[in-house]
């Protein structure tokens, strides 16, 4: 029976939806908060040190200086800074969107350390004790530049004065400095000096209750004004050290932002295209859905107040890809059930039940690496983390209920009962009363005997360990900044560059360096590393010349030692974290023999990865653990989908007494899923070659990095971890003398919503 209401039904639900994306995506996108790799800025790490030896920086402590800061940034008019405290003794300050980037890092950095000692160097009196705004550029009365401060205790300054007082003369005296430096600095050393680094030394010869003062000495107009805003915005109660800073300009920013979204673009229109002439019926729902994904991303972003960074527009487009997945998994099971004779209906009600369990399983384990990469990434790549958990939840909602909601409209219509609307011809149908089970279908790999050649799979992978270990042994890693400290420069021109100008120009302005790459689509970007990290000085002078010589800000990134073995260990600790987590839930899933299987495959990856960026001398930088993470995550996706079938087909025979029997189960299962991950992975990969030769430079080694792990995944997927599950479980089949029988297994939920 016929019912047009369902397509009536349809047709409004996707015009609705589609109504209400279109009227709101501008404002949407207005209120997306870019990152500072998407419209320029500059991020500072600083650790946190007490001015007193001995004191201890307390939460509180960190607290207010954040709040000082914060003070500091408004003075620019910047909406929405991000300062935040990061473990005991560190502050990360991040400032996008502002065009004059160097006298705000200026005015961070000038701490401003005022503090009112004594002859011996004691500190009497700090910035905390000022009261607050009540600093002031003024003039004295021979017309001199001064600033004057409002204390905010009377009673203490004339305790502290008092005491001065009662010294004898050359001893009396109330010395006041500013950025102080503890075991460098001295008023006796000071005082020999024609010009003293210390403000003014004041005798005291009476109490002095007030909480007026003023401080002289060789100042500007212009000085005495920086020093009142420094003062106003908040005394530091402690040393800010600069332990890593990245700056981009905002044309570089400008340049990303625009590459980075053509590129998605242009692969995600080759997705839709792909899944319209593949899937049919089933991949025009999928058109709908993934836009709506794409919309909900963003609503979502933009009601947790996150950042969006190139790398999380990279996670956006490879949730897409996880997104089509799901949608692919579904379609390839609803066409099995279809060739073995099923209507269109109980095809429809059946597929989606059987690939509901594997969805949720990939899903899930995926989910698993994006929460690792979240707690132990920083900046950027925690941004990528969370922008991957958003599109995994989303992906979820929209590819499995949305999707079977709206196909669900069409298949009960009665309109699209011909198996024509799902890709499948007649010549692939099987009638109902030859009662072939899906077990039995045909493949375009009926051909392939994976299991018979396993011994050759694990002989090329371990070549490929053997190889790879020499080629690290040789090469090394081509570490970052990220990981091996010192500074990293891009310079932008409105023309071609040669190593050679560029080699000279460095020499010229006193930032000499031989090593220079020259890249950007136009050979327009020179790119520089330095060993040593500059100092914040050096930055600013570096940019100031830059800028009037070339016209555009450049980047500058600084990491120091501290931060870089940080960096590894975290990495580290990262991606065994996720690792043995995997294992843990496949084991729970499945067996433990598949976790085995998984986790084996999955360091294969991994390794593969990394012994490539050696061979082509590709920079390995935090975004880079970030795209293996990724890596981890999706070819368990892979390999999940694998092992459910395989179970399937287990628990189908229900009984298998022999090792033929078992690898035939096997054989079947990868032909069954192998046209799905070949499927899935040309998806993903579409977006990933996009994002290489289309988007931004600065995340192509992130894309080929996920282009190399998504080969790979699927390889180690049917070649690797199915097969050492064979092994294993023949093993265990030749030691025990036990059958391969039917286990019994949860259902994840609902099969499917009510339409």
């Amino acid at each position: 029976m016929k019912l047009a209401n369902r397509i009536i039904t349809f047709v409004l639900v996707v015009a609705l939806l589609f109504a209400g994306m279109s009227t709101t995506i501008q404002d949407i996108l207005k209120d997306v908060k870019l990152g500072l790799d998407l419209q320029g800025g500059f991020e500072v790490l600083y650790e946190v040190e007490s001015l007193v030896d001995g004191k201890d920086v307390t939460q509180k402590v960190l607290t207010d200086t954040t709040l000082a800061l914060g003070n500091r940034i408004n003075k620019f008019g910047v909406s929405e800074p991000s300062i935040q405290v990061e473990g005991e003794d560190r502050i990360r300050v991040q400032i996008a969107g502002l065009d004059d980037q160097s006298s705000a890092r200026e005015l961070l950095s000038s701490t401003a350390e005022l503090t009112f000692r004594d002859v011996n160097d004691v500190v009497l009196l700090d910035g905390t004790d000022l009261k607050e705004g009540g600093a002031a550029a003024t003039f004295d009365q021979q017309n001199q530049p001064i600033v004057t401060l409002t204390l905010k205790d009377a009673n203490k300054f004339a305790e502290i004065t008092g005491e001065i007082a009662s010294r004898p003369p050359g001893e009396n005296l109330l010395v006041i400095w500013l950025d102080f430096e503890e075991g460098v600095d001295s008023y006796a050393a000071e005082a020999q000096k024609q010009n003293p680094k210390y403000q003014s030394a004041a005798s005291v010869t009476q109490v002095i209750n007030s909480t007026d003062v003023q401080i002289s000495g060789s100042f500007t107009v212009e000085e005495t004004k920086t020093l009142e805003s420094i003062l106003n915005s908040g005394s530091l109660p402690v040393k800010l050290t600069e332990i890593y800073s990245t700056s981009v300009g905002a044309q570089f920013g400008k340049d990303a932002l625009n590459d980075t979204v053509f590129a998605g673009v242009v692969g995600v229109l080759l997705i839709f295209v792909f899944m319209l002439l593949y899937y049919r019926l089933p991949g025009l729902v999928s058109i709908v859905t993934l836009t709506v994904f794409t919309y909900l991303v963003l609503v979502v972003f933009n009601g947790i107040n996150a950042v969006l960074t190139l790398p999380g527009i990279a996670a956006i487009v490879l949730g897409i890809g996880m997104a089509v997945d799901a949608n692919i998994l579904t379609a390839e099971r609803i066409r099995e059930e279809l060739r073995v004779g099923r209507t269109v209906k109980e095809a429809y009600q059946l597929g989606s039940k059987q690939s509901l369990t594997a969805i949720i399983d990939a899903q899930l384990t995926t989910l698993l690496a994006a929460v690792v990469l979240f707690a132990f990434g920083t900046s950027s790549v925690k941004g990528f983390a969370t922008t991957l958990i958003i599109s995994i939840l989303l992906s979820f909602v929209t590819a499995v209920w949305l999707s079977r909601l709206l196909i669900g409209l069409l298949i009960n219509s009665g309109y699209f009962n011909n198996p024509a609307w799902f890709g499948i011809a007649k010549s692939k149908q099987h009638k109902p009363e030859e009662e072939v089970s899906t077990l039995d279908l045909t493949t375009k790999f009926d051909r392939l005997d994976f299991v018979k050649h396993r011994k050759k799979f694990y002989a090329f992978s371990l070549i490929i360990l053997l190889v790879g270990s020499a080629v690290l042994g040789i090469y090394k890693l081509n570490l970052g900044i990220d990981f091996s400290s010192g500074t990293r420069v891009d310079i932008q021109a409105d023309e071609a560059l040669t190593k050679d100008e560029m080699v000279k120009y460095l020499d010229e302005i006193g930032f000499a360096n031989e090593d220079v790459l020259i890249s950007g689509d136009e050979q327009n970007v020179a790119v520089m590393r330095y060993k040593e990290d500059f100092t914040q000085q050096q930055i600013l002078d570096l940019k100031a010349k830059v800028m009037d010589d070339f016209g555009h800000e450049p980047n500058v990134s600084t990491v120091s030692p501290t931060v870089g073995k940080e960096l590894v260990r975290n990495a580290i600790k990262a991606l065994s974290i996720a690792a043995l987590g995997i294992i843990i839930y496949v084991a729970i899933r499945f067996e433990w023999r598949m976790g085995i299987g998984a986790i084996v495959s999955l360091l294969h990856d991994v390794f593969f990865i990394i012994a490539i960026f050696s061979l082509l001398r590709l920079e390995v930088d935090i975004t880079f653990i970030a795209a293996v993470l990724t890596i981890v995550g999706y070819s368990i996706n892979d390999t999940i989908v694998t092992f459910d079938r395989i179970r399937e087909n287990v628990d189908r025979s229900g009984k298998i007494t022999t090792k033929e029997e078992l690898a035939l189960i096997v054989n079947k299962s990868l032909r069954q899923t192998m046209g799905r991950s070949v499927n899935t992975i040309l998806t993903v990969i579409v977006v990933v070659v996009a994002l290489i030769f289309l988007g931004a430079p600065s995340i192509q080694n992130f894309s080929i990095a996920l282009l190399i792990g998504l080969v790979t995944g699927m390889y180690s997927s049917i070649c690797i971890a199915a097969q050492i599950w064979f092994t294993l479980k023949s093993r265990e089949m030749d030691k025990k003398g036990t059958a391969v029988v039917k286990k019994e297994k949860k259902q994840w939920g609902s099969d499917e919503p009510v339409v």
